[in-house]
Parts: structure tokens; C-alpha cells; sequence
């Protein structure tokens, strides 16, 4: 009896096993779609995520002064080195008449524009240096803190000049000597300056805030 059950009951094991085998299947394929799905909805998610948290924040900020001190003691470095050694002497020539360096003071704003508003572009200087302050406390992109750090060290290498320097306190004339064949005279703190500017135009025509948001408009 047991062998005729034996011998009756051996067609059976191979669908069992069968059965067994299809249920993974099914269950894969159903794993694989919700996990498509998961996937689909992490990127989508992923594209407006932003790492918001204090340790990010404080790299950001870390970094934003890190360049900022770098631009602001390239900039007071060479303009120390350009009074003791190039005021008052003839230009050195670079690239003969192409590029130029040739100390002189400039009362102005950025590349020796607008000389009668020493004041009101030294007070420019100074607000620019709070609102970036200001931004740091939500600063969470990189690119933004880099840009923020050169309009800082720039802003305060030319306020640097406005207060220390004659004639006197807030009208100080700015130290420039980067002097191109056809164009004004300017420093390392005016290119800082632009520099910064131009990153900021570029993050924000691609819709990058300072603390991370991207708009997809």
C-alpha cells in the first residue's frame, strides 16, 4: 500500500515544487514594479531634496569665510606690496602695453567708476557685508557660499581701503594697479567682486537658491 502511494503520489512533487517556484516569481516581479515605482518617486523626490541639516549648514559657512579671508588677504597683501614698491615709480610692463601694473588711487567705485560718491559706495561696501552675514544663516549650497565668499573678501578689501587709507576715514582712495591696454585700472578685491557677481548670475538663471532650492521654472 505504502509503495502504490508512493508510486501514485510521485507525479505530485514536481508541481508542488513548481508551485513553490512560481510564487517567488510573482512576488519578484511585484517587487520589482513597486520598487521601480519607489525609485521613481525617490528621484523625483531626490531632484528638490535638500541636505538641510546644521552639520551642512556650518560647512557652508565654514566655507563661505574660508574664501572670503583667502580673497581678502590676497587683496590686502598685494595692494601692501604694490604701495611700499610700485607707487610713485614707473609701470612695470607685463605684457608690454597689453598689461600694465601702475599703482594709483582711485576715490571710485569697481575699475575707477562714479570718484564723487566715496561715501555712498563705501556705505554700499558695508551693507553688502551685512546682507551677506545675513544670508549665511541660511546658506545650504556650495556654489552660493563660494560666490558669497568672494563678495565678502572683495567688500572688504576696497572697505578696508575706504577706512584706513587718506584722505581720510569712509573716503579713503582705493589701492589699483591691474592696468589692461584699453580698460580701467582695478584690483584683486574688484575681480573678487565680479567674480562673485557673475557665479551669482549663473546660480540664479539655473534656478539655484542659497539654501538649495532649485525651481525647475
Amino acid at each position: 500500500m505504502a509503495e502504490a502511494e508512493s508510486i501514485i503520489g510521485t507525479p505530485d512533487i514536481p508541481e508542488a515544487e513548481g508551485d513553490e517556484g512560481t510564487e517567488p516569481e510573482q512576488s519578484d516581479g511585484a517587487g520589482a514594479s513597486d520598487g521601480q515605482a519607489a525609485d521613481s518617486a525617490a528621484a523625483e523626490d531626490g531632484e528638490a531634496a535638500v541636505d538641510r541639516s546644521p552639520a551642512t549648514r556650518r560647512r557652508r559657512i565654514i566655507l563661505l569665510f574660508c574664501v572670503a579671508v583667502l580673497a581678502y588677504l590676497l587683496d590686502l597683501g598685494s595692494k601692501m606690496l604694490v604701495v611700499a614698491k610700485l607707487e610713485h615709480q614707473e609701470p612695470i610692463e607685463i605684457f608690454g602695453s597689453w598689461l600694465r601694473l601702475d599703482a594709483i588711487r582711485n576715490a571710485g567705485a569697481a575699475f575707477g567708476i562714479g570718484e564723487a560718491f566715496t561715501i555712498i559706495f563705501t556705505i554700499i561696501a558695508a551693507t553688502v557685508i551685512v546682507v551677506i552675514a545675513r544670508l549665511a544663516r541660511k546658506l545650504y549650497s556650495l556654489p552660493w557660499a563660494i560666490a558669497l565668499g568672494l563678495l565678502l573678501g572683495g567688500a572688504l578689501g576696497n572697505l578696508t581701503d575706504r577706512i584706513f587709507r587718506a584722505p581720510g576715514v569712509m573716503e579713503g582712495a582705493v589701492v589699483d594697479f591691474i592696468a589692461p591696454a584699453h580698460f580701467a585700472v582695478f584690483n584683486l578685491a574688484d575681480s573678487s567682486i565680479v567674480c562673485g557677481g557673475i557665479l551669482i548670475v549663473i546660480l540664479s538663471f539655473k534656478g539655484l537658491d542659497p539654501d538649495g532650492t532649485v525651481h525647475k521654472d
